[in-house]
C-alpha cells in the first residue's frame, strides 16, 4: 500500500511539474533540459564552433538543448559538433551524432576517435547515473564509480582548457568526489539547478581547466 501511495504521489507531483509542462511544450523529451539550461545560462558553458561530448545521454534531453544552442547556420544544421554516447538506444536528433553502447570498450572508442577526427573537446557533459539500491554505502560507491569514469574520460577526451560537467547526489562520499575535481580541475564549483527537485540529493559539478592534461 505504502508503495502504491508513493507512485501515486510521484504520478501527481510529475504530472504538475512546471518543468514536465515546459519540457512538453517547447519539445524536450525531459525535464532533465532545464538543468543544464540553468547551468549553461550562468556559465556560459555552450558556445557556437565547440565539439561538445554527451555521456549517458538518452533520452536525449541535455543534446536537444545544446543542439538548439548551437543552431541558427544559414541552411540549417549546427555551427559545432554534438557527440552523445550512452548504452541505451536513442531516438535519432537532427545533427547529433548517436554512438551506443559503452565508452570504456574499445570499438566504442574507435567509433568516437573516428567522429573526432584528431580534435579534442570543449565540453563533457554527464547526466549518468546508477540505478539506485536505497543503500547508502552501495550505492555511494555506484556513483563515485561513474563519476570517476568521466573524469579519466574528461582527461583523454578534453581540450586542457576544457570543461566537465557531471551529475552528483550529496550523501554518503561527496565530498570526497567533490576533493577528486579538485585535485583535477583549476575551478570547481557545485550547482543545485532550480530545475533539481528540491527533496532530491541530486546536485552538479562543474569543473573547468583541466590540471594535468594528457
Amino acid at each position: 500500500m505504502a508503495k502504491n501511495k508513493l507512485n501515486k504521489n510521484w504520478l501527481h507531483d510529475h504530472i504538475n511539474d512546471p518543468y514536465v509542462k515546459l519540457a512538453q511544450k517547447e519539445g524536450y523529451r525531459a525535464r532533465a533540459a532545464y538543468k543544464l539550461k540553468e547551468i549553461d545560462e550562468s556559465e556560459k558553458l555552450i558556445k557556437p564552433g565547440q565539439v561538445i561530448l554527451d555521456l549517458g545521454s538518452t533520452p536525449g534531453s541535455w543534446a536537444q538543448y545544446a543542439r538548439n544552442k548551437l543552431a541558427g547556420q544559414v541552411g540549417g544544421g549546427i555551427h559545432g559538433t554534438i557527440i552523445a554516447l550512452d548504452m541505451l538506444p536513442m531516438e535519432p536528433i537532427a545533427d547529433v551524432q548517436f554512438i551506443q553502447g559503452d565508452f570504456r570498450e574499445e570499438s566504442v572508442l574507435k567509433q568516437l576517435e573516428a567522429v573526432l577526427d584528431g580534435r579534442k573537446a570543449d565540453l563533457v557533459l554527464s547526466d549518468m547515473a546508477p540505478n539506485l539500491s536505497g543503500i547508502a554505502f552501495s550505492d555511494a560507491a555506484r556513483v563515485e564509480q561513474l563519476i570517476d569514469l568521466a573524469v579519466e574520460f574528461a582527461q583523454a577526451h578534453l581540450k586542457p582548457s576544457g570543461a566537465l560537467l557531471v551529475k552528483c547526489f550529496n550523501g554518503t562520499g561527496y565530498s570526497q568526489i567533490v576533493e577528486k575535481f579538485k585535485s583535477e580541475f583549476k575551478t570547481v564549483s557545485q550547482k543545485k539547478p532550480k530545475a533539481s527537485r528540491d527533496k532530491s540529493s541530486e546536485i552538479f559539478l562543474l569543473g573547468k581547466i583541466l590540471k594535468n592534461p594528457v
